[in-house]
């Protein structure tokens, strides 16, 4: 089951147990909107704040892509993580509306600008054919500090939402401590003479272009289980537990799977089977539709859950294989920035369909955009196919 893993640099797992403990802290922004009502704030006050987080994950990728390939891969990633300790301090001693956004501003922010980093170290240090299994084994990581969190958050609320942010800022410390002791900056190529040391490296990427926004619309589908499925169950007549036991059937299914499916899969082409469990994906977001008791949601669970742990890893690597060796960092800050700009519009756009329109439109909608995306991600095989056999062909 682990035989994909095996292969992998010590760089990859030190990056995989750094992950489950920083993720491990993931707890105050579940808890976030019962903090601000406990203070007094309510109502748009609320969204404001919200809101404010959600900009943030807008606005680290694309610091933490330029950061990377400017200073190194390990400074920005401590940076990031050294700043997500300071802000998770700064809200939770916030003492008012604006001082509290700022805060919520620069805590996602911070944490955002750790993934570009990290998967361009991880592009770095492991070849193509391995690229995959590393940043599916990555995103293992991601599942299984979420897992445990989502039991360890309720469980210490109950007690003060302070130790909340003290664990948060703790395992970033951790994180940080394993990344400035346990990695090495890797030798990165030079930029090329004349080349442009910003986005426009990105923007002149016409392949890499027409993929993102595809990619988008699956993390936009996707997204929508973690936005529009508590509204869902609530319309329901549900309780908020049924939501959260889903949550953790989702966690058990794609922790218990991921790896065994990753070996399975891993020898196949990547863009069929990023098409095929996207599609998945997108069937399970539609079922939720038809759901209308706990036993209609675990099975539309378990069939995007399916397809979470089938796509787990392909579109990070795919991005890698694009990118010249000296912009990994922006090409993964650009995907990540495509991520965030995803589950951004679910929340307001997802949102408003559901509340506006109504839940039809939005669940069988995601169904036809996402079928479409799938089969148009198919369409650029051949395309990326011969743009990264000739970048390896120019590497030899």
């Amino acid at each position: 089951m682990f035989s994909s893993f095996r292969g992998l640099p010590s760089t990859v797992w030190t990056l995989f147990a750094g992950t489950v403990v920083n993720r491990l802290g993931h707890l105050v922004t579940p808890f976030l909107v019962f903090l601000m009502a406990d203070r007094g704030i309510t109502g748009s006050d609320i969204s404001f704040v919200l809101g404010a987080l959600g900009a943030g994950n807008l606005l680290g990728p694309a610091l933490g892509g330029l950061l990377a390939d400017r200073i190194g891969r390990r400074p920005t990633m401590l940076i990031g993580l050294l700043g997500s300790a300071v802000a998770q301090g700064a809200l939770f001693l916030a003492p008012g509306l604006w001082t509290m956004a700022a805060a919520a501003l620069l805590l996602s922010a911070a944490g955002a600008t750790v993934p570009p980093a990290a998967y361009a170290l991880m592009a770095d240090t492991v070849d193509t054919g391995w690229r995959q299994p590393a940043y599916a084994l990555f995103g293992w990581g991601v599942n299984i500090g979420t897992a445990v969190a989502g039991v360890l958050g309720g469980f210490l609320a109950a007690h003060g939402y302070w130790l909340l942010f003290a664990v948060d800022a703790a395992t970033a410390l951790v994180y940080a401590v394993v990344v400035a002791t346990r990695l090495r900056e890797p030798v990165r190529t030079a930029p090329r003479k004349g080349a442009d040391l910003g986005y426009g490296v990105v923007l002149r990427d016409r392949l890499l272009l027409a993929l993102l926004p595809l990619l988008g619309i699956q993390l936009f589908v996707y997204s929508l289980t973690e936005v529009a499925l508590p509204l869902a169950v609530r319309d329901s007549g549900l309780s908020p537990a049924v939501y959260g036991s889903l949550a953790a059937v989702n966690a058990v299914l794609v922790v218990a799977l991921q790896p065994f499916v990753t070996a399975r899969l891993s020898g196949l082409p990547q863009l069929p089977v990023q098409a095929a469990g996207s599609a998945l994906i997108a069937v399970g977001v539609a079922l939720t539709g038809l759901a209308d008791s706990v036993t209609g949601y675990v099975v539309s669970v378990a069939v995007w859950s399916l397809g979470e742990a089938a796509v787990a890893g392909i579109a990070a690597a795919v991005v890698a294989d694009l990118a010249p060796a000296d912009a990994r960092g922006r090409y993964q800050g650009a995907f990540s920035w495509t991520w965030g700009f995803a589950r951004f519009s679910a929340l307001t756009v997802g949102v408003a369909l559901y509340t506006g329109l109504g839940a039809g439109v939005l669940w069988w909608g995601a169904l036809v955009v996402g079928l479409l995306a799938a089969v148009a991600v198919l369409g650029l095989r051949t395309r990326i196919a011969a743009r990264t056999e000739q970048d390896h062909g120019l590497a030899a």
